[in-house]
């Protein structure tokens, strides 16, 4: 797994010995039972806290078609693109910025590809700006921990 750091951005990548087609339909599964983008911990956690600071936390349902469709929402997400192997969801949560998910496959030859996430977290203001210095090590934990549930949900659907 490759880890990028910068003070807006936290960045995981892995590559896979999987076909890019077939890791995409993980990525951006909608439907029943669990999905990495609701369910991974820091999301639970997240959407826990929001409820707590008077948001409304993790409220959408995942909607009952195959894929998430721009548009849809999901758990606190708004899913602002999927498609061509890009999933981005925006989070609908209290924030002093504006909370961006990214998820690309990237198709590395026959049979392989490179999963890449980033999470970016574009500050509002002063308390923005602080509140990004004093979140990076918590970024960094989140970023971490769903990589590694997207990973283990691609593994489970092997």
């Amino acid at each position: 797994m490759d880890r990028a750091v910068k003070i807006h951005r936290s960045s995981r990548a892995t590559t896979l010995e999987r076909d890019a087609d077939e890791v995409w339909s993980v990525v951006a599964r909608a439907g029943r039972g669990p999905h990495w983008y609701v369910d991974a911990p820091p999301f639970v956690v997240r959407g826990a806290i929001d409820r707590v600071v008077g948001g409304a936390g993790r409220r959408w349902p995942v909607p009952e078609h195959e894929e998430l469709r721009e548009g849809d929402t999901a758990g606190f997400w708004r899913v602002t693109r999927a498609h061509r192997r890009a999933l981005e969801l925006v989070a609908d949560v209290r924030s002093p910025g504006r909370v961006t998910l990214e998820t690309t496959v990237e198709p590395g030859g026959p049979g392989r590809c490179t999963v890449r996430q980033d999470v970016t977290f574009e500050p509002d203001g002063l308390v923005g700006q602080l509140y990004m210095l004093v979140d990076l090590p918590a970024r960094e934990v989140v970023a971490e921990l769903t990589h590694r549930a997207l990973l283990s949900e691609i593994t489970a659907a092997a």
